[in-house]
């Protein structure tokens, strides 16, 4: 399988929007996206990510835990660790859709996300965006195949019955 239809199928797994940067200043980037009336994105300058302010320690964990549970459970190929990190109802893909996706790549890829730079960047009671600098190594079973892929991710989490969840994912990716 070729490169290109890789980094498609590594896009998918970010789940969402791809918007390339490309003129390689960095002192100060600004990544907003509007979803069903939201906005979605982080600000950076000087190459740092602003955390949030005023999130509650104990949220701030249970948050994290969550996103770390995603990425890991999907490094495990575990289908249904890493569907009860997501919300009963996404606002960014569809819950069944992206269970049936999810488990194409398991048979086809071996998929491995590494997140570096976790950061709350926008809290309230009920939604959380996570930022991360996301690596994500795959590798197609049938060629051995592989394909590295770098990027920026903003995982959109909300509350449903006093539980958090994953509601939608944007990404800004950079091949390799």
């Amino acid at each position: 399988m070729n490169k290109w239809i890789i980094m498609v199928l590594t896009t998918l797994l970010l789940i969402g929007c791809s918007d390339a940067q490309g003129d390689g200043a960095e002192p100060q980037v600004e990544s907003k996206e509007e979803i069903k009336g939201a906005t979605v994105g982080f600000s950076m300058t000087g190459g740092t990510i602003e955390e949030a302010s005023g999130v509650p320690e104990d949220e701030k964990e249970k948050i994290v835990a969550l996103f770390n549970e995603y990425i890991q459970a999907s490094n495990d190929e575990d289908i249904e660790r890493y569907m009860a990190t997501i919300t009963e109802n996404p606002k960014g893909f569809d819950y069944e859709e992206d269970r049936q996706n999810t488990l194409a790549i398991f048979e086809t890829y071996d998929v491995t996300r590494t997140a570096d730079n976790i950061t709350i960047v926008k809290y309230s009671e009920d939604e959380a965006q996570v930022y991360a600098d996301v690596t994500v190594t795959t590798k197609e079973f049938a060629t051995n195949n592989e394909f590295v892929s770098e990027g920026k991710q903003v995982t959109v989490l909300i509350k449903e019955d006093d539980q958090w969840g994953i509601s939608s994912i944007h990404g800004m990716v950079e091949n390799n």
